[in-house]
């Protein structure tokens, strides 16, 4: 038998149950920092083509605000972005996240608008149409983006922009 004063073994379980919540708390804590250091990410883009696929966060904007006029123009110079090899037979598959897609969106091509705009997440158009001088394609490859709006039809506020590089398949 053991001789502990009347109460103790209480005294001991109570400061084990503290330790653990102070632990607790310093878990939480630490966790709550860390996620306070990362930005949000912006919705996704996706192009699709045959078994391949990029996809990428907007270039420009994507957190809902008017992008202006000279910001739009300085993403579609932008020359770090994804790129994808298209066959001009295959068909070219477009998506994109429901929170770009309830903005409505259209695709651009060499910064053109090439369809009306969508409140859609998936829109296929075939490949030769990016290589065709008919649509405004120039050489080998072409700058594809999707713009997102403000959700109104029609609307000429931009919210973000997604772009792609589409190469020409050997």
């Amino acid at each position: 038998m053991t001789s502990m004063p009347r109460g103790g073994a209480a005294d001991v379980y109570a400061a084990v149950r503290r330790r653990r919540a102070v632990a607790v708390v310093g878990a939480v804590s630490a966790g709550l920092l860390v996620l306070s250091a990362c930005d949000k990410p912006t919705p996704r883009s996706t192009i699709t083509v045959g078994r391949s696929s990029v996809s990428e966060e907007a270039t420009c904007g994507g957190e809902g605000k008017s992008l202006e006029t000279a910001d739009l123009t300085k993403c579609l110079k932008d020359k770090d972005i994804q790129s994808i090899k298209v066959d001009p037979d295959d068909t070219v598959r477009f998506g994109v996240d429901p929170a770009i897609a309830d903005k409505r969106w259209t695709i651009l091509m060499n910064g053109q608008p090439l369809t009306e705009d969508s409140d859609k997440t998936y829109r296929t158009i075939p490949g030769s149409v990016f290589f065709n001088a008919q649509y405004g394609a120039q050489g080998n490859s072409t700058l594809v983006s999707i713009k997102a709006g403000d959700g109104k039809k029609s609307s000429n506020t931009v919210t973000g922009l997604w772009s792609f590089k589409l190469k020409k398949a050997d």
